[in-house]
């Protein structure tokens, strides 16, 4: 299960911020070094150089891949703002607007030090979808052919992944819930699901209706932007 969160978490980039709109992106997967990898770079670069975020995979046709980003990248700078974990980067990365150009400093192999620009875009909204989901503390996957939610109606998404200590949790949502509504929209598909996603605040509940064996049942998680300590 965490692993699962772990591979959520390190998908895409995203701000916490109340709203879901002009989120910047650059596109790439990320995550944080491990404690042997910060020691490792640490003695290859100086003591100081023993954070960063590390680029995992460049999305073709993105801003990254048009920037020469690289996997095995590691970004430790991003508008001269310091990058300590992927979660800063999030945040550096989604509070710029979208067609701002930016220069971050990578520490790429024995080639070393680099400094790049790059042209910051908008966030894709099932990117957005996703990440809004995961503030939240929850990822969906499709559900089961066999789900039965009526005939000729396409099976609504189901819960895949609850993050412990989340509000997803908190609000009492399960792994396996299917969900039939979000704040009062009825959602019938995964780009239903999508769609009402985007439209929401962090810093508002959210209102869910989920169907479990056979029940319906109302749901409210708590604002995403009240960390979870």
């Amino acid at each position: 299960m965490r692993a699962g969160w772990l591979a959520l978490l390190a998908i895409l980039l995203l701000p916490v911020e109340t709203e879901a709109a002009g989120w910047g992106w650059m596109g790439v997967r990320i995550r944080d070094l491990s404690e042997q990898e910060m020691e490792e770079i640490s003695l290859r670069h100086g003591i100081r150089e023993g954070y960063g975020a590390l680029i995992v995979e460049v999305l073709p046709d993105t801003p990254a891949a048009r920037t020469g980003l690289r996997t095995g990248d590691l970004v430790v700078t991003f508008k001269d703002a310091p990058v300590v974990d992927s979660r800063s980067l999030q945040r550096l990365v989604g509070g710029t607007p979208a067609g701002q150009e930016a220069l971050l400093t990578v520490l790429r192999g024995d080639e070393g030090r680099r400094r790049l620009r790059i042209r910051v875009a908008s966030m894709p909204p099932e990117v957005v979808a996703a990440r809004v989901a995961a503030e939240f503390g929850f990822q969906m996957r499709e559900a089961p052919a066999d789900a039965g939610v009526g005939a000729g109606l396409a099976s609504p998404p189901t819960v895949a992944i609850v993050l412990k200590g989340s509000r997803a949790e908190q609000g009492g949502l399960k792994i396996g819930d299917l969900i039939v509504e979000i704040n009062g929209r009825p959602v019938l598909s995964r780009q239903a699901v999508r769609e009402a996603l985007v439209d929401t605040t962090l810093d508002q509940p959210l209102r869910l209706a989920v169907k479990r064996e056979g029940e319906r049942v109302g749901l409210t998680l708590g604002p995403a932007s009240l960390r979870v300590p």
